[in-house]
This record gives C-alpha cells, structure tokens and sequence, in this order.
C-alpha cells in the first residue's frame, strides 16, 4: 500500500466503494485526472505472497471469494417461499475484486446486445429491452481496457465480432489439447473457432512476466502478476499517484445524505468493527451488482424511503444470473488439459438468437478444463463412474488425463422479480440485513441451455470422444449453481422511471452519486462480463472526471 493516508475529518474528492474489476479502473482514472479519492474495499489487501496452489484452500474453501459464515445469503425461487441460507452468489472479497481469481475470458459484447429488444421484439415475462448506448460508443473504452489492463487475443479471427479500432495488445495464448480438438470438430461442422482473448499475459508487459501454464487460473490468485487483474495493473498506477487511499478490511454500512438529497459521505465498519465516517464531494459506487443493490436499499431515509436512488423501484430488480452449461468428453489419448489457462478456442456461431429455434437465446462456446485434481474426483465424472474404492480411483486416473470439456455462456433473461433484496431476518456478522436472492430462470434461458447442451455434445462427438456426458440444466435448490456474474440491478436508461442511472452510472435521483459496476447491464450478452464491466468504468470515470472539474458535482 503505497498511497497517503487521508484523515476521516476531512472531505475527499471522491470515494469510490469496491477495489474491483470497476472500482479499479475508477480509482487509477479519478487519480491520475488530479482527484482525492478514499478506496473503501471490504476484504484484506492481498499480493502474490498470499497466493499459492492449494486447491483446498482457494478451489474448495474458495478464500478468495465472499465468506457466508459471516456474509450469509439466502436463497428462494419465488416471493411466495421463505429464503434458505445458501451460497447463491460468489465474488471477489478483496482488493481487486473477482478480477484476482476469475477465469480471465475476455470478450466484448456484440453490436447486437445493445439493441436486441429493436431486432428481436418483446420476450413475454421478461423486461428485456435496448441499451441506451450502443457497441459504437463503447468502443473505445473496450480498446483502452485492453491496452491498460494487457489483453492476449487476435482480433478479427472470429467472424461475427464488431468492429475494431486497434488489436489485441498481445498475441493468443498457445492452443491447448482441448482448442485443437475442437478447432477441428468445429471446422469440420462448418463453425469457425478463434482464439480466445483472455485477461493473461502471454507476452511479458508493462513491467509484469509472462504466464508460466501453471493450470492454476480460475479461483486462484497469480504469483507471477501475469494474470491482468486490477490488483496488479491499475491500482499500482492509483496509488502511485499520491492521490489515492485504498483502505482494506472497511465493511461499507450506508451512504449518508443531507436535507437536499446529496451524498455527503460513507459509514464503514474499520477493521476493529468501529464505525467510521469518511467524508466525500461524490461517491461512486462500484461493490458489483448484489453489494452495491444491497448498499442502495440499506441507505434509507425520510427523503429516500425505498432507499437511495429508488424512485424507480428498480433497485435490485432485473438480476441476470451466470447461466451455462456444461458437457464433459472421455477421450482415448491422453490430454493432459491440467495445464495453463483455462480456455485457448471459442466460437460464436450460435451468439445470435434465431427464431427457428422457437425461444429467444443463444450462447458462445468454448473449450477448456474446468477442474483440478479434487474437484475433479468430487464432481467431474459421469453420474455411472464408481465412486468409492479402487475402481473410483482407477476412473479418476484414466478420466482425469483424458478429458475436456465444453461450457456455453447463455443468455440470462431480465426479470423484476428476480431481485437482490434486504432479508428481514437473516444478519451477517456486523449485524446487518443479509442479501436475499430471489431468482427462477425464464422458461426461454431453459429452452437455450438445453439446445445448447445438444450443440456441445454434437460437437464432443465430432472430436471422437468415447464417452459424452452433460451437467444438468436444471438443478433443484439448493443445488443452483452459484453465479459469478452478478449483474443488471441498477439499470442504466434514459427515462428515471425505468432505470436507476443514466448511460453513463450517474444516478437519477442523486447529483453526486454514481453507480458503475455490473449493476448498470441491461441484458446480459452471452459471454464473461469483466471486459464490458470495465470498458463502462473507463467511459464513466471521464465523464464523472470532466462535471468534477467543470464545478457540476
């Protein structure tokens, strides 16, 4: 930690909530344009020391993720249920967020996801509409975050991709088993697979090493600082500026407001569960969209009933979940898939919904291990694999080595009662409402998974597995997969009645406040969300820098 220490006495410019994959970015840019800015982040200050390769730890225990023995959240399909504890969400709890630990994919939304509900109609049962911006305007925030944060890819190898203004600043991860596999199935079926841009380094950059392909990528943190998180990229730069304070371990409790409706500061928690107050000109609020819905819907008041930045009643509605599936394949040469990053191929042949399909949807698909030793054992064989003795550990021998497997990112249809709320009886370990999920799939999101469930068997198959099989679609509770991806309950729009915040995060009902995180997303694409997370940061973050110095905050 290398940036000044400002005393809770006095106002900053700024403070943002959330040292994430947004509250990165906001912070580096907020600093380096000449602002004061206090970093409240709810989880430790970590560095490459305090990762490592045990599985138990970070891929069973998952350290690097929200704690529900002190955070818990509960769970229900329907409003008419009582809620259950269960880990319905995961996501980053420490300084750079879910950027330390995720995946590292990297896509950019297409043109079409920002205005499907214009191509494509009204979806019954959903609140499906267009972005108020379009791909054109996010374009070059897309390309800053690349060059910034250190992106491998090749642009223009997959066909159905917009426009760009510039390549990937590096070249592709080396293909694994797995991408050549299916680079040939998938050519062979008329598809066209390309590399996968992903958030490593597969050149050595701006100071940080090149991947070493030591297979540890999703849940685990990276030693050699090639992962492109903002712990390692941005951050740096922030603290650097002398500008910056990122305050770990500071557990946000409300956003305080005066008479006239402005934010005037935060309550957090410190360390030693005292309450503090840190003053501030504007806040921006980037804690990801469950953490930051939460924060809106604590911070009541006799002018902000319903919660902060309310008026809507939108807070909270509309959440998109991490919606996928997953098909494994046994193959008869060893494949050895345990090793560098987790995806090297993926098409998007089947990105566009398309109405012979008979529902709305559709998915980009990729190659790639998703286990690691233990997990394996524990939930990645075929439901008829022995599982006990010696012939299990003879199957996880023989399967281990020579598996790969296919995930679909699907579309997650909008729905208002699919919320993030406040549960009124359930506390976390500060004494504070727990989060509340509810959520229940659209019956088109099913319809999708299952089709495409067929397509990765379809391809499976061409690749000359022997032995296919699938992860089911529809879990029952509490087996719902958790979602990693947490989006769309502050609704970026034009019109105040039907969304929380502006196209660029300023909030409609506060002039000092904004709220830039996955919160903001209208519909969900059908791909990892971090690129587009952070390319709505950058873009925020010059104007929020460009009213702050013309006096309009």
């Amino acid at each position: 930690m290398k940036g000044p220490q400002f005393r809770n006495s006095e106002t900053v410019d700024f403070i943002v909530v959330g040292a994430g994959a947004a509250g990165g970015v906001m912070a580096k840019e907020l600093a380096v344009a000449g602002f004061s800015l206090v970093v409240l982040e709810q989880g430790p200050y970590l560095s490459e020391e305090d990762f490592g390769h045990d599985e138990i730890k970070f891929a069973i225990q998952k350290k690097l993720t929200n704690d529900t023995k002190i955070q818990p959240i509960t769970y229900r399909k329907t409003e008419a249920e009582v809620a259950k504890p269960f880990k319905a969400i995961e996501y980053g709890r420490q300084v750079g967020g879910g950027s330390v630990h995720f995946t590292a994919n990297y896509w950019r939304l297409h043109e079409s996801d920002f205005h499907e509900r214009s191509l494509w109609g009204e979806v019954q049962g959903s609140t499906f509409d267009d972005w108020p911006i379009r791909y054109g305007d996010l374009e070059p925030y897309y390309t800053k975050a690349e060059e910034e944060l250190g992106i491998s890819g090749l642009g223009g190898a997959n066909p159905f991709e917009a426009p760009r203004s510039k390549p990937y600043p590096l070249p592709p991860m080396p293909v694994k088993s797995s991408g050549v596999l299916f680079e040939r199935a998938t050519k062979k079926m008329g598809l066209h697979p390309y590399p996968a841009p992903v958030a490593v380094l597969s050149q050595p950059y701006r100071g940080s090493g090149a991947c070493v392909h030591c297979g540890m990528c999703e849940l685990f943190g990276c030693e050699m600082k090639a992962k492109s998180s903002t712990l390692v990229s941005v951050i740096p730069i922030a603290e650097k500026s002398g500008r910056c304070e990122i305050r770990p371990n500071s557990y946000v409790r409300k956003l305080e407001t005066d008479a006239s409706g402005r934010v005037t500061g935060v309550i957090y928690f410190d360390a030693q569960k005292q309450e503090v107050l840190q003053r501030a000109k504007a806040v921006v609020l980037c804690a990801n969209g469950v953490e930051s819905a939460k924060l809106l819907l604590m911070s009541k008041s006799n002018r902000f009933p319903q919660g902060l930045a309310n008026s809507s009643g939108l807070v909270g509605k509309n959440l998109m979940w991490d919606n996928g599936t997953e098909s494994s394949g046994l193959f008869e040469h060893p494949l050895n898939e345990f090793k560098s990053v987790q995806v090297t191929r993926v098409i998007h042949d089947y990105y566009d919904a398309d109405r012979k399909r008979g529902f709305y949807g559709g998915g980009g698909i990729d190659a790639r291990f998703d286990f690691y030793p233990i997990t394996f054992a524990l939930t990645g064989l075929p439901d008829d694999a022995p599982t006990w003795g010696l012939e299990f550990k003879k199957t996880v021998g023989k399967y281990f080595t020579r598996t790969m497997t296919l995930l679909a990112h699907a579309t997650s249809l909008p729905r208002e009662t699919n919320s993030v709320s406040l549960d009124p009886q359930m506390k976390d370990a500060w004494g504070l409402p727990a989060v509340r999920i509810t959520f229940d799939w659209h019956p088109d999101d099913i319809a999708n998974m299952k089709w495409l469930v067929e397509r990765e068997r379809e391809i499976l198959q061409v690749a000359g597995a022997q032995k296919v099989w699938s992860f089911p679609v529809e879990p029952a509770q509490p087996n719902l997969m958790p979602s990693r991806h947490l989006i769309g309950t502050c609704r970026m729009g034009r019109d105040p009645k039907k969304s929380v915040v502006d196209p660029f995060g300023h909030a409609h009902d506060v002039p000092n406040l904004f709220i830039v995180d996955g919160s903001n997303f209208v519909t969900s694409g059908r791909q990892q969300p971090t690129a587009t997370i952070q390319a709505l940061a950058y873009r925020a973050a010059e104007r929020i820098a460009g009213k702050a110095k013309a006096g309009e905050l």
